[in-house]
């Protein structure tokens, strides 16, 4: 079926002028009624009749124009929702993130977000810093928010975000807890140490190296931050942990701090999406620039 002639059919089904419909397409009344004409041959059917100064629709006529038009608001629609797209007010983002910035950084960016681009599905996922990278590297996200001080040579472009406090946090009521301690003495103490392919696992220990001391006594392994801290808080172990997840913890005497003279630990945290990829999704780039505001503000 020619579409271009389909197209004329229903500009002049829905006016029931052949005239009307010329100007609408701005091209000659005898080039439309030449297209009516192409379009019922091929079809082998009349579509149009004349009525009056218009023109009336056969029984065949009106099945067509029905169908014909679905066609065409389709193809509006489809038009509209690709304009979005390109605007990046609809779409979908996917971000991977460790669990520190997931439970409290993410969720105040997607907030601010979404009040600009409510159409946009959002799908995030909590892993640690192996597993994140793994999944922007498999394109199953498109930007992985991490904590990471030491890099592989991955195909990974970096945005360094900001710089995360990490306190060593015990039991309120431990005899070291607000106290000044040496490494040797802490690494006795029974730790909450997250899985392999943690970050924050692989910087204790490297801690560890750094200062000559062994590595601490595993007591219990969590796959997930938030866990570790309410074992913490809940009267057993000793952790490394982020300060914005614990400061209020410390301050109201749920959990206690201890603090290791010449140490003082920040973390990085860097926004990450694949190098070969020279332009973003229109979603993306949105969300990106929004971090870029806040990294400056």
């Amino acid at each position: 079926m020619n579409l271009h002639a389909l197209r004329i059919f229903v500009e002049v089904a829905s006016r029931g002028s052949v005239t009307e419909a010329a100007i609408a397409l701005s091209i000659s009344q005898p080039a439309v009624s030449a297209q009516i004409r192409k379009l019922e041959n091929e079809l082998g059917m009349t579509l149009l009749v004349p009525d009056g100064r218009g023109i009336s629709l056969t029984y065949e006529g009106r099945f067509l124009f029905e169908k014909a038009r679905r066609i065409y608001d389709w193809e509006r629609e489809i038009e509209t929702q690709l304009t979005e797209m390109r605007q990046g007010k609809k779409g979908r983002l996917r971000i991977a993130s460790t669990y520190l910035p997931s439970h409290y950084l993410v969720p105040q960016w997607l907030a601010q977000y979404k009040q600009h681009y409510e159409g946009v599905d959002v799908e995030i996922r909590t892993r640690n810093s192996m597993q994140s990278i793994e999944l922007l590297l498999s394109c199953e996200v498109d930007v992985a928010i991490i904590i990471k001080e030491s890099w592989d040579e991955l195909p990974i472009k970096r945005l360094h975000f900001m710089d995360v406090p990490y306190w060593f946090i015990l039991p309120a009521h431990h005899p070291l807890a607000g106290k000044k301690i040496r490494m040797e003495q802490l690494v006795e103490e029974p730790f909450l140490l997250r899985e392999q392919g943690s970050s924050t696992r692989d910087w204790l220990f490297s801690l560890c190296r750094e200062h000559g001391v062994k590595r601490p006594q595993v007591g219990l392994q969590y796959h997930g931050l938030v866990e570790s801290i309410h074992s913490v808080r809940a009267g057993y172990g000793t952790m490394l942990a982020p300060a914005p997840a614990v400061s209020e913890m410390v301050e109201r005497g749920e959990v206690g701090r201890v603090t290791v003279p010449g140490v003082e630990i920040k973390r990085p945290v860097y926004v990450c999406t694949r190098e070969d990829e020279t332009a973003q999704r229109p979603v993306v780039a949105q969300f990106l620039e929004l971090l870029k505001r806040e990294r400056s503000s």
